[in-house]
């Protein structure tokens, strides 16, 4: 575009791209605080800005083709672009086909970034004003934000390169953590989701050290930093728990009403063989039986999964187990991918590789399998009353989501006639109709309910 680019000469512009997994948007909302408290303007369209950051996301063949993509529109659009990101761990990758972006710099690396910026577009001034809230700037919108806990994986699963992208785990300090969920909450945020590489293991490389919250002494543990968080009234809702057995333990904080009765856990397969052959923690975990005990303590309990198909040497009888494991677990919400090749992964050299066409099948009978336990689960709520949190407010409707629905992910709840609410309300609905995803709702009342509590 060779629009003349809106720049003040007291501020210099910088516009971000964030691709990739709710991890890589919380690495881009840390480089924009950064950025705006030392005074940069932070602007939504190319031809506004002086310089452009694209945070990139290179997991999968798909994803880096996307982060390619954009880095190429940023160029043809703008012509000054920083690459950051989990693609920017391979340099070589991104320079060989745009070798006319300004510099590269790995996941996690918010100092190179700031430091490529200030090469390029010289920092104004020192700000006299503070030009950043407490807890940093957020891409989401303003009543749901990510809360990252730690930072790398100590697992070795061979379809996966993100420790070798991002390293070992390393867990931010306790009360660190909860002092920006509890500026977070205190600026209207009323759902903190909690993310990592891998949730269970908070605190291990430290040896769950004790920390110091509102005058008291807290162990870095998963458990005891999600029974503080459920202190502060906002929901709270675990993603990326791996069924390690000290699990069990947030599962009496989740019916007591402390946090979300929700669990995101990447089982990835049901194959004890295809498991070995991924390298997956837990493997031999009897896992349904571990499910229908959660269940008996929490029946409303949320379990959402992702799995990977067509995983090389998997066969036929593989995949019929995962599909029975499938009904037997009735799992609320999941996601399937195929299995794609990652340069650098260990599963590359495995024997007996899945054809491409096999896999989409595979995926496609998984997903229609999915489908009917995901609209079963959801007819059965048919006829009860539910809080929901208020996302968007339509002409004549609200989409809002459940305490079993993440955003992005999950499925929504559509109430009727709901158009005099805010984003960020929680109201009480009552649930008239569902599909294979959605849930519908007309409201019950207007008063929105307490901020206290997640229920």
């Amino acid at each position: 575009m060779d629009q003349a680019k809106t720049t003040s000469a007291a501020s210099p512009t910088v516009g971000l791209v964030s691709l990739g997994c709710p991890k890589a948007l919380v690495d881009s909302e840390d480089i924009v605080s950064r950025l705006r408290a030392e005074g940069y303007r932070l602007v939504s369209s190319y031809d506004q800005a002086d310089l452009v950051v694209v945070n990139t996301c290179g997991f999968i063949d798909a994803a880096k083709a996307e982060s390619l993509e954009t880095i190429g529109e940023a160029l043809a659009e703008n012509g000054k672009v920083l690459v950051t990101g989990c693609m920017g761990a391979k340099p070589e990758d991104i320079t060989s086909i745009h070798p006319k972006v300004l510099g590269v710099s790995g996941p996690h690396q918010a100092d190179a970034v700031l430091s490529s910026v200030h090469q390029h577009l010289p920092r104004p001034h020192d700000p006299r004003l503070d030009l950043v809230p407490p807890g940093g700037l957020k891409l989401t919108p303003r009543h749901y934000a990510y809360l990252k806990i730690s930072e790398g994986c100590n697992h070795k699963c061979s379809f996966c390169i993100i420790p070798d992208m991002r390293g070992k785990l390393r867990s931010r300090p306790l009360g660190m953590v909860l002092r920006e969920a509890e500026q977070l909450v205190e600026r209207g945020v009323r759902e903190l989701l909690v993310i990592s590489q891998d949730t269970s293991a908070y605190g291990v490389d430290l040896g769950y050290q004790a920390d110091y919250w509102r005058g008291r002494e807290v162990e870095t543990r998963m458990v005891d930093l999600a029974a503080a968080l459920g202190e502060l009234g906002a929901w709270v809702r675990l993603h990326y728990v791996y069924p390690y057995p000290h699990v069990d333990r947030v599962i009496g904080l989740m019916q007591a009403g402390t946090i979300l009765p929700y669990l995101d856990i990447p089982f990835q397969h049901a194959s004890q063989r295809i498991l070995k052959a991924m390298r997956r923690p837990a493997a031999a975990e009897n896992t349904l039986r571990r499910i229908e005990r959660w269940r008996d303590e929490c029946p409303q309990l949320t379990l959402r999964s992702t799995f990977i198909v067509g995983f090389p040497g998997e066969t036929e009888a593989d995949f019929r187990e995962l599909l029975d494991w499938l009904e037997a677990a009735q799992l609320d919400r999941v996601g399937c991918f195929t299995y794609s090749p990652v340069e650098g992964a260990r599963a590359n050299r495995l024997e007996d590789p899945v054809p491409e066409q096999l896999k989409q099948e595979r995926q496609e009978r998984f997903m229609a399998v999915q489908a009917e336990i995901s609209a079963r689960r959801l007819q059965q709520r048919v006829g009860n009353t539910e809080t929901v949190l208020i996302d968007e407010v339509e002409s004549d409707h609200a989409v809002a989501r459940s305490r079993s629905d993440a955003p992005e992910i999950d499925g929504l709840v559509i109430i009727d006639g709901c158009t005099d609410r805010q984003p960020g309300d929680r109201i009480e609905v009552h649930i008239h109709g569902a599909d294979q995803h959605d849930l519908f709702a007309t409201p019950v009342r207007k008063k929105e309910l307490s901020g206290h509590g997640p229920l």
